[in-house]
Parts: C-alpha cells; sequence; structure tokens
C-alpha cells in the first residue's frame, strides 16, 4: 500500500513559476539571481501558508544549480539539485527558530557557516519562526549576519515580523507576502482537483477559500478533509456541512425579509440558524459581511472588492438592485452597533433580535417634513387692486428705497394719508379680499418726489410653526431611548451611561436615574441633544429632561471597598484583573 502525502506536500510548489500569488516577489528573486545581486541576508515575512519556507528553498536551490534554464530556474537535473530533491543537500540548512532558539544553537549554526559549500556556490541557511529567538540570540547573530563569508546566505521567515529587533532588519532585505487573494486559490484547487480526478463545485472551493483565510496550506488541508468525507464528488451542501459554515442563502433571505418588513418571518429564520448550533454572533458577523458585499455590488468601480464565485456574483448584483444605498448605510450601523452590545449584553438572543426588528424597520418613512418642505407664507398686498403672494417679515415697515415708485394714473384720484383698517385698499368694483385674522402689521409707501402716499394696516397671518405637543407613554419613550447612545454619545463611556440609565415619566416630564455626580455631569453635557432627539422622535417640543441621582445607591457604595465590590458583581473579571496587578485597597 502505497503510502498517502497530503496534498499541502504533494503539490508543494518547485519552481517560482509555480507559486500562487506572489508574482512580484518571485519575480524579483529571479531578476536578483539573473543579474548575480544576491544579498547577504533575506528577511520572509507575511501570514501562515503563503510560500515563504517554499520561495525560500526555490530560491536556495535555484542559486546552486549548476546548470541553470534560459529562465533561470532549476534544472532539476545536476548534482545539487538530484541532492535537494532527495533532500541530502549539504548546502542548503534548515533551523526552526522556535524550539532552537537559545545562543547555544546560534553559536553552532556560526561555526557552521566557517565551512565552504562542497558542492556549488553558496551555503544556504534558512532560519524559520525567527522571531522566536531569544535577545540574546538576536545579537549573537548580529555580527555575522552583517559581514558573513561571500558563500554564505541568510534567508530568515517569521509571521510577526515587529517581534525581529530593529538591529537584525537593518541587516536583511525584507520582502512582505500577501495573503493569496480568493480567486487565486480557487484556481490552484481545481487544478489539484483536476489531477486527483476528483469533481468539485466552484461554489464549494469559494467556501474552501474563505475559511482558509488568504493560506494555500490551509486550504489544501481543508480540501484533503472533504475528499476524505465526500469521496470524488464534492457538492457545495456537503461543503457546508462538513466545514459547518452558515449557508449564504440565510443571509439573503434575512435581506428580503428586511425589505419586506416581515417580521415574524425574520425571527423564525433566526431561530432556525440558532437550532443547527450556530452561533448567534457568527449569525451576526456574517450578515455584516453580507450587507457589505451588498453595498460594494450596486457599483460598478468597487464589484471588484467582492471576492466570490460568479453564481454568487450574480446573486449579490440581483439583490443590490433591490436595496437602497441609504438602507444599507442604516443596516450596516445597526448590526455593527449589535457586534457592539453583544458582547455585554446579558440577553444574547434579545440582543440579535432586537436588531432584526429594527432592520425590518428601515424601509419605513418615519422622517418628518423639515422646515424646507412646508408651505411657504401667503400674504395678501393689494395696491391700486391687485395681489402679490409674498412672504412678509413680521412687524418690519417697508421704506421708501425699498419699494420702486410707479407713475400714478391720470384720471384716477387716490386719497393720500388714508389710514385703511381692517380691509385692504379695493378700486372700482373689485370685492374685499378676504385677509387671515391676527396682529395688524403696518405698511406704509411715502410720498417721494411727489408720488402718491399709500398706508395701509395688514394683518399678520398666524405662524405654521405651530408647537408639537403629541402625548406618548413609557413604551415609546424606550423605544426611542434605544438609538439614543448612537444619536448623541461620541465615545464608549457616554453611551454606557445612556444605556444604563433608568427612565421615569410624569407627563411631559422624563426624570433619568443615575448612579452617580459623574454620570450626571455627562448626562448634562449631552442634554441639548438628548431632548432634541426625543421632540423629534416623540412629536413634543415640550419635554422637560431632568436627572436624578439615586442616593441609596450613593450611599451604599460609599467607601472604595464597597464601590469595588459593586463593579466585581457587573463584571466578575475585574478580580483576576485586580489579583493580576496586586492590587490593593489604601
Amino acid at each position: 500500500m502505497e503510502n498517502y502525502i497530503v496534498s499541502a506536500r504533494k503539490y508543494r510548489p518547485i519552481t517560482f513559476e509555480s507559486v500562487v500569488g506572489q508574482e512580484s516577489i518571485t519575480k524579483t528573486l529571479r531578476n536578483a539571481i539573473r543579474t548575480n545581486h544576491l544579498a547577504q541576508a533575506y528577511l520572509f515575512c507575511g501570514p501562515r501558508g503563503v510560500g515563504k519556507t517554499t520561495c525560500a528553498r526555490i530560491f536556495a536551490k535555484t542559486i546552486n544549480c549548476l546548470n541553470p534554464t534560459a529562465e533561470h530556474d532549476a534544472c532539476n537535473e545536476c548534482e545539487s539539485c538530484v541532492a535537494f530533491n532527495e533532500q541530502r543537500s549539504f548546502n542548503i540548512h534548515e533551523l526552526d527558530a522556535a524550539s532552537n532558539n537559545s545562543v547555544d544553537d546560534i553559536r553552532s549554526l556560526i561555526d557552521q557557516v566557517r565551512i565552504p559549500p562542497q558542492i556549488g556556490k553558496y551555503s544556504v541557511y534558512i532560519i524559520d519562526e525567527v522571531h522566536m529567538l531569544s535577545k540574546d540570540a538576536f545579537n549573537a547573530l548580529l555580527k555575522t549576519l552583517e559581514e558573513p563569508p561571500s558563500y554564505a546566505i541568510f534567508i530568515l521567515a517569521t509571521t510577526e515580523k515587529h517581534k525581529v529587533i530593529p538591529t537584525i532588519l537593518s541587516r536583511c532585505q525584507i520582502y512582505d507576502f500577501s495573503r493569496i487573494t480568493i480567486q487565486d486559490m480557487i484556481h490552484h484547487l481545481q487544478y489539484v482537483a483536476q489531477k486527483e480526478g476528483i469533481s468539485v463545485t466552484e461554489e464549494a472551493l469559494n467556501v474552501v477559500a474563505q475559511k482558509a483565510d488568504g493560506g494555500m496550506r490551509d486550504a489544501l488541508s481543508i480540501f484533503d478533509q472533504l475528499v476524505s468525507f465526500c469521496g470524488n464528488e464534492i457538492s457545495y451542501e456537503q461543503t457546508i456541512e462538513v466545514l459547518n459554515v452558515l449557508d449564504t442563502e440565510y443571509y439573503f433571505r434575512t435581506v428580503d425579509c428586511a425589505l419586506n418588513r416581515d417580521v415574524q418571518q425574520m425571527l423564525l429564520l433566526f431561530n432556525s440558524v440558532l437550532s443547527k448550533g450556530f452561533d448567534a454572533q457568527n449569525f451576526v458577523l456574517g450578515l455584516g459581511s453580507h450587507l457589505r458585499n451588498l453595498l460594494v455590488s450596486k457599483d460598478a468601480v468597487t464589484v471588484r472588492l467582492l471576492e466570490t464565485s460568479e453564481s454568487i456574483r450574480q446573486h449579490y448584483a440581483e439583490q443590490a438592485q433591490r436595496c437602497d444605498a441609504q438602507f444599507l448605510f442604516r443596516a450596516l450601523s445597526l448590526v455593527n452597533e449589535c457586534d457592539i452590545q453583544y458582547r455585554v449584553a446579558k440577553n444574547k438572543r434579545l440582543t440579535v433580535e432586537i436588531m432584526l426588528i429594527r432592520l425590518s424597520q428601515l424601509s419605513a418613512s418615519d422622517e418628518t417634513p423639515s422646515v424646507s418642505q412646508r408651505q411657504p407664507l401667503k400674504t395678501i398686498s393689494s395696491v391700486k387692486g391687485t395681489d402679490a403672494q409674498q412672504p412678509v417679515t413680521p412687524q418690519k415697515t417697508v421704506t421708501p428705497s425699498a419699494v420702486q415708485p410707479q407713475p400714478a394714473p391720470a384720471p384716477q384720484a387716490v386719497q393720500t394719508e388714508t389710514p385703511v383698517r381692517r380691509n385692504p385698499v379695493t378700486t372700482g368694483n373689485a370685492q374685499p379680499k378676504k385677509v387671515p385674522t391676527g396682529r395688524p402689521v403696518r405698511v406704509s409707501i411715502n410720498s417721494v418726489a411727489g408720488q402718491q402716499n399709500i398706508t395701509e394696516s395688514v394683518p399678520q397671518p398666524e405662524t405654521t410653526t405651530s408647537t408639537r405637543n403629541k402625548p406618548f407613554d413609557k413604551q415609546q419613550l424606550d423605544e426611542v431611548w434605544l438609538t439614543m447612545p448612537r444619536e448623541v454619545a461620541t465615545d464608549d463611556r457616554q453611551k454606557a451611561v445612556l444605556m444604563n440609565a433608568s427612565l421615569q415619566t410624569e407627563g411631559n416630564r422624563i426624570v433619568l436615574v443615575l448612579s452617580n455626580k459623574m454620570q450626571e455631569q455627562i448626562v448634562n453635557n449631552l442634554k441639548a441633544g438628548i431632548v432634541k432627539v426625543l421632540s423629534d422622535k416623540l412629536q413634543n417640543d415640550n419635554i422637560q429632561l431632568d436627572t436624578q441621582v439615586d442616593e441609596q445607591v450613593t450611599k451604599e457604595l460609599g467607601t472604595v471597598k464597597d464601590r469595588y465590590q459593586h463593579l466585581k458583581s457587573l463584571n466578575p473579571q475585574l478580580e483576576e484583573i485586580k489579583e493580576a496587578l496586586d492590587l490593593q485597597f489604601d
């Protein structure tokens, strides 16, 4: 029986051309070999499974090849290449810094550096996970790394570049490896599946690529797991079952329910997700990613940010056309707010369900008309029997310079300085105009250079900005208060105070019951914004907001120790922090 070799080893790249997703780095290394511009030390850094050690091995094998090809690749036929392929080359040394991280290990390595290569030109030293070296080991390596023998080349590989000391970084050429894209991983997995004679759908490979999170080694390991479960035919349904991934169809149906304002179906859908064993927060995170994908699918400029298969891409495009951009913005804000509150909520399921209910109400227009949308004021100004619908500023006298003088008709005599009370001036058989009742405003047209003088008393129209005084109850106030932290708070401390405040209502008077004076000061700073939001949401301009400190709580928490016990009851992890920092009460 032939020994089984996992795909990550069996299909490990052996040439620069076969490396997936790192074209810029492989091109740079090949040009360095072609021009013989080889550095004394290299640092390969990046996420796991993206080809750092693989590129180091290919580079070491190629520079020692005795008969390189025209493309400057290893020939795989010379003595040096054959020795490398059979893992018996004495020119290439690999060291695992995770288990060999002491000064003695580095001294042993330095002793090896003094020995020149027996076959080939260079001795290459590949140190994996170099960030695991101790500080003393790093310092022991400095001098050799800066001035190695002409035949020695160091290649350091790490997933955490920030842990490598700056003096080491300054002596290396640094290559940053990027995460492998979804499409590149899908193409490589299709190549592996074809070589192995396995039939797999593109949707299934897309799930594998997303689960791998940019690492090709992880993707190949997941692929082997699917083959063990499904055999030679892998479907999308089997893939999400094995990997315990929530089907994207749930998110499409959730957004459809939100657009249709179908609260009942949305809650049943969420219950179905929980019954399948999925965590509620994973559902929230997945819904946020789904809304983000819908947003980028609405514009041809941003659609390239969508990393998924072609069939799912079309599904996103279809649903994105039915979603307004403003709806997506507000929905993303709700989901993000739910994700933040989920960690501190005691009833986590209710937190998610409230978010879903609010999500289903986004399509409803609950905005009141703005002042600019109201009908303009209409006034009647009758001079010589004509009507003009112009806005009149209350209690403002029209000066002679503001009125253009008009020549008087010859046959008509006009009485000057004749006050007209309650009714506009009439001429001929014209009927008196009806004017609104109210406080009269006098408009005067004085005689200028022999012109007519007409004094008219025009009643002021009633103001249309009437005071709103819609009654409200405690339930309506609580619903509006749920959005208050997002509306007025600017930091987490303000949000926490508003979320934990207790509300009491007495008609139009609202009382916030707080725990201490500091919370009262925070609320007072936000008071104007809170009143404005409450007035707009509740349609009541007579709302009065007061604060009250619960004296019983303040009295009970009078000492530092009492306050600590109260905070510990709210957050049990506070005791661990106290013990870790060795804190004591004064």
